[in-house]
C-alpha cells in the first residue's frame, strides 16, 4: 500500500502458509490482502472502541483474527472465536497478538507485558506487574507452543515457557523503536524489527 492514500496507518502483517501472500491490517480495522491472501472481511468502516493493534493468520490461510488496544477480537473466515478481554479493565492497552499453531486458541500481550491465553493458548508467564524499561509491543510463540518471547519496544526480549534467550538489542542506542518480531521455526532464533525498517536477527 506504499504510496496509497489510507484512510488510517498499517499496523500490523501476517503472511499465508506457503509463504505466497500476506495480509496488512490498519489501525481502523481494514485489511489488504496480496498474493494468496484472500479477503475474509475487515472492520473498515466501522464505528471502533478502540483501535485494532495487530492481527493473526489461522494455520490454513482460510481465515484470521484482528485485535484491538481495548482487547475486542474479531474473527473472519475460518478463524473462530475463544475468548477476549474486551469490556474488561486492562492494565495497559493490548499491543499484539499471536495464534497457537493449531489455530485453536491465542494469546494477547498488553504494552506492559501481561499476557491472557484464550483457548488451547497456555500462560507460561509475563512481565505484567513489573517495571519495564519500554513497552511490551509483540508476542512470538514457540514453535511448540509451549512458550513464547514478548519483545519491548527498546530490543529487550523476555523468554518463558519452552522460549530459549538467543539474545536482545535492549539497553543498545536504537535509531527508532522496535515495532515487531517474528520468530524461525526452522533453527532457534528470532528477529526483531524496528521503525525504520532497521532488522536485528539474533
Amino acid at each position: 500500500m506504499g504510496g496509497q492514500t489510507l484512510a488510517a496507518p498499517v499496523v500490523g502483517m501476517a503472511a499465508t502458509p506457503d509463504g505466497k501472500g500476506y495480509w496488512l491490517v490498519a489501525k481502523d480495522g481494514g485489511l489488504f490482502a496480496f498474493g494468496d491472501a484472500a479477503f475474509f472481511g475487515s472492520m473498515g468502516g466501522q464505528t471502533l472502541a478502540a483501535p485494532v493493534v495487530g492481527m493473526a493468520a489461522t494455520p490454513d490461510g482460510k481465515g484470521y483474527w484482528l485485535v484491538a488496544a481495548d482487547g475486542g477480537i474479531f474473527n473472519f473466515g475460518d478463524a473462530s472465536f475463544f475468548g477476549s478481554m474486551g469490556g474488561q479493565t486492562l492494565a495497559a492497552p493490548v499491543a499484539g497478538m499471536a495464534s497457537t499453531r493449531g489455530g485453536k486458541g491465542y494469546w494477547l500481550v498488553g504494552a506492559d507485558g501481561g499476557v491472557f491465553g484464550f483457548g488451547d493458548a497456555g500462560f507460561f508467564g509475563s512481565t505484567g506487574g513489573k517495571t519495564l524499561a519500554q513497552p511490551v509491543c509483540a508476542i512470538v510463540p514457540t514453535g511448540s507452543g509451549a512458550g513464547y518471547w514478548l519483545v519491548a519496544r527498546d530490543g529487550g526480549v523476555f523468554n518463558f515457557g519452552d522460549a530459549a534467550f538467543h539474545g536482545s538489542v535492549g539497553g543498545q542506542a536504537l535509531a527508532a523503536p522496535v515495532v515487531g518480531a517474528a520468530g524461525d521455526l526452522a533453527a532457534p532464533g528470532y528477529w526483531l524489527v524496528g521503525q525504520d525498517g532497521g532488522v536485528f536477527a539474533l
